[in-house]
C-alpha cells in the first residue's frame, strides 16, 4: 500500500469519526438542524428512523464505524461510499448557506458547505481507489476476453484436427469407390 494511501486514509475519516462520536453523543445539538432533511427522507426509505435524534444518532454510529474501518484501510471502497451516503444529507441539513440571513453567517455556511463538498470529492476518490489493483470491472472484461480467445483457439484446433481425419476418410472413401470398380 502506498505511503500516501496509509497517511490519507485517517486523515480524511478523522473528521467522520469525531462528528459521528459526537453526533451518537449529543443528537439533540443538531437535530433541529436536521429535521427538514430527516422528515422527507425518512418518509421515503423505511430504513431512516422516524425520530429525528434517532437518525442522527444512526448516521453517526455509520460515520464512526464506515471511518474507522477507511482509516484502518479495511473495505476502504465500501467505508468511503458509506460515508459519502452520510455526508449528504449532513451537508443539506446543517449548511443550508442559502437561507442565512445574516451575511457573515452566510459566508461561513457556505465555506462549511464547500468543505463538505470537497471532502466527498475525497470520498469518491478513496470509493474508486483500487490500490493498484484492477477493478472488478476490469477484471470480468479481461477474463471475458480471455475465455472468448480460448474458444477461438479451441474452435481453431478441433477444425484443424478434423481436416486430416476428413482427409483420411475421403481417402478410404475413395479406395471402397474403386475396390467396387474393379473387377474381381
Amino acid at each position: 500500500m502506498s505511503l500516501l494511501r496509509v497517511l490519507g486514509r485517517p486523515m480524511l475519516a478523522s473528521m467522520f469519526i469525531a462528528g459521528g462520536l459526537d453526533s451518537v453523543r449529543h443528537p439533540e445539538r443538531v437535530a433541529g438542524a436536521a429535521e427538514p432533511v430527516v422528515r422527507p427522507v425518512s418518509d421515503r426509505v423505511p430504513v431512516v428512523p422516524d425520530s429525528t435524534e434517532q437518525a442522527v444518532r444512526l448516521s453517526g454510529a455509520v460515520q464512526v464505524a464506515a471511518g474507522v474501518l477507511l482509516g484502518l484501510g479495511r473495505m476502504p471502497r465500501l467505508s468511503a461510499l458509506a460515508l459519502a451516503g452520510t455526508l449528504v444529507p449532513t451537508t443539506l441539513a446543517g449548511h443550508r448557506f442559502w437561507e442565512a440571513e445574516d451575511d457573515a453567517d452566510r459566508v461561513q455556511q457556505r465555506i462549511h458547505f464547500l468543505k463538505n463538498v470537497s471532502m466527498l470529492g475525497g470520498l469518491l476518490v478513496a470509493a474508486d481507489d483500487t490500490g493498484g489493483l484492477p477493478s472488478l470491472l476490469w477484471r470480468g472484461r479481461h477474463t471475458a476476453k480471455e475465455l472468448r480467445r480460448e474458444a477461438k483457439l479451441v474452435r481453431r484446433s478441433a477444425r484443424m484436427g478434423a481436416l486430416p481425419a476428413a482427409a483420411a476418410g475421403s481417402v478410404r472413401a475413395n479406395a471402397k469407390g474403386l475396390k467396387a470398380k474393379l473387377p474381381g
